[in-house]
């Protein structure tokens, strides 16, 4: 088996195909489903910075079909710091960690896809199954923690790749950073598609009886086909109802987040997600639509034309009417939400439906007064 290697232009996709071209024309070529089984993305195009792009062929050689599987592999990623800052003014935290890089629960509409290409690797199966942890992140926040004069915010973890993805059971990074959070006090916040979380209830649950911890559990869909075609490695939706009530049965305030809200796909199902987590005993709930930045919006498309054709030109209607026309809109204030008479249907909906579950009645903020800063490592203390 050989691999011709093109030259190929890395500017962002266009917001629409191109004119004489089919849908079907502007896919990439589908890897065979035995060898991404259980994976999300169909193909794995070369990221938008490479020189050169790749493509199998069969050459007479060796056939395409005796290609191994994907297999998920593990690296290092030797950080020099773990604290990620932002100053976007639509995102309530200006301070996150992310303890991996790439995300083995292979969701095709994860925004965070296109990072991978910042590795030389594609943002389609290469994200999820191409993964690199932080093994010093826990010691790594103990020290950007003892910075002269740094002054203590919310911490959100899980706002680009999920910290508890399956990794998470062996290598238990993340158990490590809240450790380091308890011990000194910080307010943490966290969003996950996994019922691994219940395995730290411990720690959460003495933060949150000083108010230092709140978990946000994100359910897409109540249907089992959807929920695994779409997120293949994440825990059921009856595993992640499950979580949010053991959360909140251990004093953890907790928040369910419908999202993404995909048109004519899983918008239906707002109301009974609502409905299930409310009588799960979760008290906050948010929603956001779904987001196409750049290579994200092909391998959207791609999934979508292999599991529901039928319904492929429908959703991008919507979203392009959600969009300004477009597939994706980065504008801040409407990136989340989106415009048009549809995305203000979907937000009535959302707040009509809050309001009879009785849910955000009261928004749970954490607190900063507890944090005390660690001491540096080495460092001789003060005689007096």
């Amino acid at each position: 088996m050989s691999r011709a290697i093109q030259s190929a232009q890395t500017s962002p996709p266009s917001a629409a195909p191109a004119a004489g071209l089919s849908d079907f024309d502007q896919i990439g070529v589908a890897i065979d489903a035995a060898r991404r089984r259980g994976r999300g993305a169909q193909t794995n195009a070369s990221g938008r910075y490479e020189r050169e792009a790749r493509a199998a062929f069969d050459d007479g050689w060796q056939s395409l079909d005796e290609l191994p599987p994907f297999k998920t592999s593990v690296g290092i990623d030797t950080a020099r710091k773990v604290i990620s800052r932002n100053d976007s003014p639509d995102i309530g935290f200006d301070r996150s960690i992310n303890p991996y890089r790439g995300c083995e629960h292979g969701c095709v509409y994860c925004f965070a896809r296109p990072t991978h290409a910042y590795l030389g690797l594609s943002p389609g199966l290469d994200f999820e199954s191409k993964l690199f942890m932080k093994p010093d992140a826990p010691a790594l926040l103990e020290k950007e923690l003892t910075v002269s004069g740094y002054e203590p915010r919310t911490m959100a973890i899980g706002t680009n790749t999920d910290p508890y993805q399956p990794i998470e059971r062996e290598h238990k990074i993340m158990r490590g950073i809240l450790e380091v959070l308890e011990k000194t006090g910080h307010p943490v916040g966290i969003v996950t598609k996994s019922a691994l979380v219940v395995r730290d209830i411990d720690i959460l649950s003495r933060m949150a009886e000083r108010n230092l911890a709140k978990v946000a559990i994100s359910v897409t869909s109540l249907d089992p086909k959807l929920a695994r075609s779409m997120e293949p490695r994440a825990s059921t939706p009856p595993k992640r109802l499950e979580a949010l009530r053991q959360l909140s049965a251990a004093g953890i305030p907790t928040v369910v987040m419908t999202a993404p809200l995909i048109p004519a796909l899983n918008d239906s199902e707002m109301e009974r997600i609502l409905d299930a987590a409310a009588h799960a005993g979760v008290k906050e709930a948010n929603y956001t639509l779904l987001r196409l930045p750049l290579e994200v919006r092909d391998l959207f498309r791609e999934w979508l034309i292999a599991n529901y054709p039928d319904r492929y030109r429908h959703v991008f209607t919507l979203i392009r009417d959600m969009r300004g026309g477009k597939d994706y809109d980065s504008q801040w204030g409407t990136r989340m939400k989106g415009t048009g008479p549809m995305a203000w249907m979907i937000g009535r909906r959302f707040e009509i439906a809050c309001e009879r579950l009785g849910l955000n009645r009261k928004r749970v903020k954490l607190s900063t007064s507890h944090f005390v800063q660690p001491e540096k490592s080495g460092e001789q203390l003060d005689l007096f």
